[in-house]
């Protein structure tokens, strides 16, 4: 039983079942993923595919032919006609949406004779990946392999009924479901289809369970005697061609018990879990609390961050973010969802929310994570071709602000959101690619080519210049908001975004560096310097004009903040102390769960620990996690989103361990409640990796190993010294108060 396994910050634990979808218990393998609800008697266990999106329609949408009409549309934006200009960059179309992410359907396991459950509890192991249900008498465990690609669940509840539905919330009538349960020789199987209605695209989902044990056929469901194991697969097919009998082949070839499934599994799951790892010196007794009663304490405290429980959402966030990884990044519901209603169709949004999910992944040794945004990018960067000769007529690359992950076609436009105008989009969805290099070292292979592209974009796209030769961006977007026009009236597209100004000096900077070509530098050298407006605040355009929104989400104008770091207290104090202001200037509009954990990214660039506190308790203070640790998108756990839960890391790593050249920074901006603890294994910018780094009041230790021999100047709240690191050798360090 659970009350023999020792305090952990490793796992979850629950005295009861899931009240509703949210709240169920989490597992994936980067492909499938699992929502175990964990009813002991009626179990329904939600099976999700990262490929399971919803044809609407869009399938075959492109972006809009404007690159003829592009000198009428800066002509606007500079005679101050941006409402006008902001419809043309739309070509005229009405707003569409990507297909919505959808899950696929349940396993059901109804017990045959239900009595009351004594000593429950459902927990989820981060460090194994396993979701368990137990109570007297009774055992579930599921995990979902990442060595043999499927879901694996082992039933020992004494008799039982198994089968599969896809009443789930939400549900469009004219997407069909048709079940079967059927022998193949030696095997029962239970199968399970999805018919999409025909718009286009894809023609439906199948998922195929295999049960082995005292199983015999019951009408469309199995009846079970004693203990059962179940191993799942899922599909998604383009026509009526369904892959059932290679679905059953896979299944029949992949043998072992449940523990032998497992031991296979560990190794691709432990293995880069355990990497990293932060220890907040929380009492076992609090440790072993249930998470809701985590949450509770937290929420009587909502302006002091309860170490226990940050302490689990940090290893809970980096387990969601692995499990959600792997045949792509995380979506906006990481993996998860358990109705077919996702906000923002469960989609991709790159604007912000995919690299803030992916903030933790290259500092929190999780390559894994980097490589699945990888594969993303890299099947669609023949779509960001195709935008940029659509929309400018230019070589190079232009990113959509949102996808499916079919395709990388920009075709959601509105007047009020012109992300044709966007032009940051390939730098800044590249900048984790480029990110994994700094700190591991690795070759960039096919990723320079790609950043040598996104230099090339702008050296097609930047042809209009001031009396001075500075270049004006025109037309440029800050997502997604805009400088109102003279009228009041949003109109967001403008001249001059801070981030637009940023990717391109980042994009030519970068693309030199990478292939030792100079032909990005004379365009670099004209590019508009950062503004700083009559506030001290770094303004959110380069450019005079009305000021910003100061109560958006976004916070897009700290690109050369985070993650890019050309703006630094040390290295640009004037421009820093700018971006400060505009930091702390910027309210909090519906306190979304990306805006604060943007604003707290920022603030441990700019060293102000207090102000990262701030915004970790904006998300920690307003009910933004649900009892899996998933978080919600706004407060009081208003809409399933997998923002906060995934950036949380990051913004702890960052607040503790940073590095730029000849430069590592300990305990930079720690938050306010944070007295002591240990962090270990984070790898830094430069192929610095932080063994172990423990801090207490007026003390702090760490063990530093670099992979290159070198000096590098290490900066603590105490002291700053220059230490030797020879290559693969660890250094210690120690900074106390009083110098010693």
């Amino acid at each position: 039983m659970t009350d023999s396994l020792p305090a952990s910050a490793h796992r979850i634990w629950d005295p009861a079942p899931a009240a509703s979808w949210e709240d169920a218990f989490l597992a994936g393998n980067g492909e499938y993923g699992i929502m175990v609800c964990g009813d002991p008697h009626a179990e329904r266990i939600i099976v999700n595919h990262h490929r399971f999106v919803l044809p609407n329609g869009t399938h075959d949408a492109r972006a809009p032919e404007l690159a003829e009409q592009l000198p009428r549309i800066r002509k606007l934006v500079l005679a101050g006609r941006r409402t006008e200009a902001a419809r043309l960059l739309t070509g005229g179309r009405e707003l569409q949406w990507t297909q919505s992410y959808h899950p696929g359907f349940a396993l059901t396991v109804d017990a045959a004779d239900p009595v009351p459950a004594r000593d429950y509890r459902r927990r989820t192991e981060f460090d194994t990946g396993q979701v368990v249900v137990e109570w007297a008498g009774g055992r579930r465990r599921s995990f979902v392999s990442r060595a043999d690609a499927m879901i694996v669940t082992e039933l020992d509840m004494g008799d039982c009924t198994v089968g599969v539905t896809g009443e789930l919330p939400g549900r469009p009538a004219d997407v069909r479901y048709t079940y079967a349960a059927y022998r193949r020789g030696d095997l029962v199987l239970l199968r399970v289809r999805g018919h999409y209605p025909q718009v286009g695209g894809a023609y439906g989902f199948e998922g195929l369970t295999l049960l082995r044990g005292d199983v015999t056929l019951d009408g469309d469901r199995v009846a079970v005697r004693g203990p059962a194991l179940l191993t799942t697969v899922l599909d998604r097919v383009g026509d009526p061609r369904w892959r059932t009998g290679e679905l059953a082949d896979r299944l029949s070839a992949v043998d072992g018990d449940y523990d032998t499934l497992l031991a296979r599994h560990l190794p691709r799951h432990e293995v880069p879990y355990r990497r990293v790892s932060l220890d907040l010196g929380v009492p076992a007794a609090q440790r072993e609390l249930p998470v809701g009663e985590l949450l509770a304490r937290q929420r009587a405290t909502p302006h002091t961050p309860l170490p226990a429980l940050l302490e689990r959402l940090f290893h809970a966030g980096r387990y969601l973010l692995l499990s959600a990884s792997g045949e792509l990044p995380p979506r906006l519901t990481g993996l998860w969802l358990g109705s077919w209603d996702a906000a923002w169709a469960g989609d991709f949004t790159t604007d912000a929310n995919v690299n803030l999910q992916l903030a933790g992944a290259n500092v929190g040794a999780l390559p894994e994570v980097t490589a699945a945004h990888a594969r993303l990018v890299a099947g669609q960067l023949d779509d960001w071709r195709r935008n940029a000769r659509a929309v400018y007529g230019a070589r190079g690359l232009l990113a959509p602000s949102r996808t499916d992950g079919e395709h990388g076609h920009l075709f959601h436009v509105h007047p009020d959101w012109p992300f044709t105008a966007w032009l940051a989009g390939a730098d800044w969805l590249l900048f984790p690619l480029y990110e994994h290099h700094l700190v591991t070292g690795e070759p960039l292979g096919e990723v320079a080519g790609w950043l040598a592209e996104a230099a090339d974009f702008f050296t097609d796209v930047l042809t209009v210049t001031d009396d001075t030769g500075t270049v004006v961006l025109v037309p440029s977007y800050s997502p997604e908001t805009g400088p109102p026009d003279a009228d009041g009236r949003p109109a967001p597209v403008a001249v001059n975004a801070t981030m637009d100004v940023a990717a391109a000096r980042h994009a030519l900077r970068v693309a030199a560096e990478v292939t030792g070509a100079h032909r990005w530098d004379e365009l670099r050298g004209r590019l508009p310097a950062y503004r700083i407006d009559e506030r001290g605040a770094l303004a959110e355009w380069a450019w005079p004009g009305p000021p910003a929104d100061e109560e958006h989400r976004h916070v897009s104008h700290l690109y050369p903040v985070w993650p890019l770091g050309e703006i630094d207290p040390d290295d640009t104090p004037d421009l820093a102390a700018a971006a400060h202001r505009a930091l702390t200037l910027r309210g909090d509009e519906n306190l979304s769960a990306h805006g604060s954990l943007h604003r707290a990214l920022g603030a441990a660039r700019l060293r102000d620990g207090a102000l990262v506190g701030v915004n970790l308790c904006k998300i920690l203070g307003n009910d933004m996690f649900f009892r899996s640790l998933m978080s919600s998108h706004n407060p009081g756990l208003v809409t399933y989103n997998a923002d906060a839960a995934h950036a949380l890391p990051a913004v702890l790593i960052e607040s503790l361990a940073q590095a730029r050249p000849g430069v590592v920074r300990l305990l930079p901006a720690v938050p306010p409640g944070l007295e002591r603890g240990t962090l270990r294994g984070v790898t830094l910018p430069g192929r610095i990796t932080v063994q172990e780094l423990s801090w207490q009041p007026g003390r702090l230790t760490a063990r530093l190993v670099s992979a290159l021999t070198r000096s590098v100047e290490v900066r603590t709240p105490y002291d700053t010294a220059t230490l030797r690191l020879p290559a693969g050798v660890p250094v210690r360090v120690a900074h106390t108060s009083d110098g010693g």
